[in-house]
């Protein structure tokens, strides 16, 4: 393809009008409503049927409690922990050699609180390696496969753990499943964290191994109890909306990062804010009848996620999680009491709704994966004063070239992108002030996938 019939594929990708700024040709829009139909394919994939058998298999274990038993075949963390194994491995057979499954094992030190002794851990993982070999970009998805009953101690009694968190695993190993046969430039990792009940334990374990290992790990998708469309007590029953939350700024800034955050008021958009973001707008343009809600906060009130250690380590994680929890079924005593039912029971679950939360996040995976990378040195021109802004970025210097970039544009006091600009080059000059709006630069693909959004620093 030409790059002229290239710049006008990009443009009939997004779907924008064109005209034209400062000699510059762009393109404007409220929205990217172009569906890349590869990974349309893939959200169409997903089965609800396949969600239920997959969960209905985790609460046979009877308890996954990370204390529980390791030798029993057929109960227990352990037994858990090598069939999900087993299952990456029958996914693994459609990749040509590219997907890897690895038992992550690790020794937790009794910390006096909910580890009474020296116990071993294990992750799970399945790793799809990138088809391109200077890619070096690494994409997590993960969910915790231990469970509970009310006592977050007790190891021994029926702990289904259906939709906390047998949920979010079937939906890592359904993505697994539909993703393995396909190829992408990046590198893909499909995890079953052990030990979220009790500390975060697998999660730590995993974010420091990336941070000492070196990974360029870009985004951090955490899926914890996604398969519930009740709330309980209210009896609100809403299988169309869907929660992420992400940390503002990022847990580990420096001073100098933190200075130019207060200087540009940026409090609202580190990395995590926005591949928050980034999930909500490719989520909704591929999965009918949902809607991402975003909480500003790093996770429910005074709660916490396997996200939050991959934060801790400096990297963009967000915690994904149904609209309204049910607390009858969730962290109890599997009983009844007064007629009513306790217990996280198969039952009590929405697998189509559970089947939406799962494209969601496919589709941001997969466009991530497949989008170039993101703009290098990325700034707004502060050299004079103007009511115009003047954006400049740099080629990203690794990956594919990208077919063109998008600029996002958004009120200081907006929560989401509000509109998109569509750019051939990399400089651009906008009719709208840098003092009224927040400015952000995509890398875009041909197929209009595009890379995390890169907020502009100043340069003169």
């Amino acid at each position: 393809m030409t790059k002229t019939n290239l710049t006008a594929h990009l443009k009939a990708v997004l779907l924008l009008i064109a005209f034209s700024i400062a000699g510059t040709t762009i393109s404007t829009a409220q929205t990217i409503a172009r569906q890349d139909n590869e990974i349309k394919k893939m959200v169409d994939e997903i089965s609800a049927q396949n969600l239920k058998a997959l969960v209905e298999k985790m609460v046979s274990f009877e308890t996954r409690h990370t204390l529980s038993t390791t030798t029993d075949k057929k109960r227990g963390i352990g037994a858990a922990r090598e069939w999900v194994k087993s299952e990456f491995e029958k996914y693994a057979q459609a990749s040509n050699g590219r997907m890897t499954v690895e038992m992550d094992k690790f020794v937790v030190k009794a910390d006096g609180r909910r580890v009474p002794n020296d116990t071993e851990m294990a992750n799970v993982i399945a790793t799809l390696k990138g088809s391109d070999p200077n890619d070096d970009r690494v994409i997590i998805v993960g969910a915790h496969l231990d469970s509970r009953a009310t006592d977050v101690m007790d190891a021994k009694s029926k702990a289904p753990g259906a939709n906390d968190d047998a949920s979010g695993v079937a939906l890592v190993m359904e993505m697994a499943r539909v993703m393995a046969s396909r190829n992408f430039p990046a590198t893909l990792k499909f995890v079953a964290f052990q030990g979220e009940e009790q500390g975060l334990y697998g999660s730590s374990h995993l974010a420091k191994r990336a941070k000492e290992e070196g990974w360029n790990l870009i985004a951090m998708q955490n899926n914890d109890i996604l398969g519930n469309s009740f709330s309980s007590e209210m009896g609100i029953h809403d299988n169309s909306r869907v929660r992420i939350f992400s940390e503002a700024t990022p847990s580990v800034e420096d001073e100098r990062a933190a200075r130019m955050r207060r200087t540009l008021g940026s409090e609202n958009d580190g990395d995590s804010r926005q591949l928050a973001r980034y999930m909500k707008m490719v989520g909704e343009k591929y999965v009918d009848q949902i809607e991402v809600v975003l909480g500003y906060r790093a996770d429910r009130f005074l709660r916490g996620g396997d996200h939050t250690p991959f934060n801790q380590q400096g990297f963009a994680a967000v915690r994904m999680s149904e609209m309204n929890e049910d607390f009858d079924h969730q962290h109890q005593n599997v009983r009844k009491e007064n007629g009513v039912q306790y217990g996280d029971l198969v039952e009590y679950m929405d697998f189509n709704y559970l089947r939406k939360n799962a494209g969601l996040n496919l589709a941001s995976m997969a466009s991530l994966a497949m989008a170039p990378y993101a703009p290098e040195k990325v700034g707004v021109v502060t050299s004079g004063l103007t009511n115009k802004t003047e954006l400049k970025w740099e080629t990203p210097a690794k990956g594919k070239k990208p077919a063109g970039y998008v600029v996002l544009m958004r009120e200081t006091s907006a929560p989401t992108w509000e509109r998109s600009f569509a750019v051939d080059g990399t400089t651009v000059t906008l009719p709208y002030s840098k003092d009224n709006y927040y400015f952000a630069v995509q890398s875009v693909d041909a197929d209009g996938n595009a890379s995390l959004p890169v907020l502009p620093t100043p340069v003169r």
